[in-house]
């Protein structure tokens, strides 16, 4: 007998896919087009979000809200800040990916920020809270690259260690290549690189990011589900949580038009561009990376960012992308052995 909740999400995804599908090859002025387009998110949405009703505990300790704000070259830039934040301590710089903000470290920050340890989560320039402050600039990875710059220098930061997930990472790997006095010391999980993005789900709605920035806000939250569904989590507690966290920043007038622009800027190039630079530079710096054996980037790009790094590649078996949520004792392992090197060369 076939299950009932298998049968219902097919039902909606399939439904949502139809109305979608009819949507793209409606007429671009069709009355029909937009109402066709909410149809499909409505559906999507109901087929993704599809539960038994069971759920399963986050056995994780989460790191406390903060939020700090500085004006850099006429940019409101966004930050969280934990552990210690003495003369000597170690800064510890934390980059997330798409479409995340600095809440993702969550787990992470728990187990690696204490004495001697100053864990900053940078926002980059257009995400979460600083969505609104990213419309109609340059978000695009290379871009992002000098505003991580430009906010370490006005934090007065010369060498740090650097922990980037995603297309974080393809933004340290781009600071690195232009500025590598900054790195003391690197972690790399699931990252963007080389070609091994965007992933199905975010190329599809980049197509129609045209159509998107005109929806109801609420329309693009499916796009958005999608998308973290396709590259994956393993705790389902920790998928829902999460994506109430990254859904939070876009439920807002401006959601559906910041969306479409993060969209415009997601080109593979720029990563393959900067990977490239990156492996061809001698990297003599402690070095670990991270990857989710079933993370849909491919674990063939972590092999050769760990190559390029002159260190071995940790898989997570059954990982997919979001290791940094799901396995955070992993992470935070990798970065306190950079740390104890970064610390014994000092």
């Amino acid at each position: 007998m076939k299950n009932p909740l298998s049968n219902s999400r097919t039902f909606h995804l399939l439904s949502g896919g139809t109305a979608a599908v009819l949507a793209l090859t409606a007429v671009k002025k069709s009355k029909w087009r937009y109402p066709l387009l909410a149809l499909a998110g409505l559906e999507m949405w109901n087929g993704f979000t599809a539960t038994t009703g069971e759920t399963e505990n986050i056995p994780f300790e989460s790191a406390p809200v903060t939020s700090k704000t500085a004006m850099v070259n006429g940019i409101q830039m966004r930050w969280e800040e934990h552990g210690d934040t003495s003369e000597n301590s170690v800064p510890v710089i934390m980059v997330h990916g798409l479409p995340t903000n600095p809440r993702v470290w969550r787990y992470i920050i728990p187990k690696v920020a204490g004495k001697g340890v100053r864990c900053l989560a940078w926002e980059q320039v257009g995400f979460g809270e600083s969505m609104l402050e990213g419309l109609g600039m340059d978000i695009s990875l290379i871009q992002q690259a000098e505003y991580l710059y430009n906010w370490l220098q006005e934090l007065g930061i010369s060498k740090a260690i650097f922990v980037a997930h995603d297309f974080g990472g393809g933004v340290v790997q781009q600071l690195l290549v232009n500025h590598p006095e900054l790195a003391a010391g690197l972690v790399l999980s699931d990252a963007v690189a080389y070609d091994n993005w965007p992933v199905t789900a975010v190329r599809a709605a980049r197509s129609m990011s045209g159509a998107i920035e005109h929806l109801p806000t609420s329309m693009i939250k499916p796009f958005l589900y999608a998308g973290v569904s396709n590259l994956g989590h393993e705790n389902k507690a920790i998928k829902e949580e999460s994506f109430q966290l990254y859904w939070e920043p876009y439920n807002n007038s401006f959601g559906p038009k910041a969306f479409a622009h993060q969209l415009r800027h997601f080109h593979s190039e720029d990563s393959e561009h900067a990977s490239h630079r990156f492996e061809q530079k001698e990297w003599n710096i402690p070095a670990r990376v991270v990857w989710g054996k079933k993370d849909p980037l491919g674990v063939a790009s972590g092999e050769r960012l760990a190559k390029a790094l002159n260190t071995s590649l940790i898989t997570i078996p059954g990982g997919r992308h979001f290791t940094i949520e799901d396995h955070p004792e992993v992470i935070a392992t990798a970065v306190k052995e950079v740390l104890t090197k970064v610390r014994g060369l000092s």
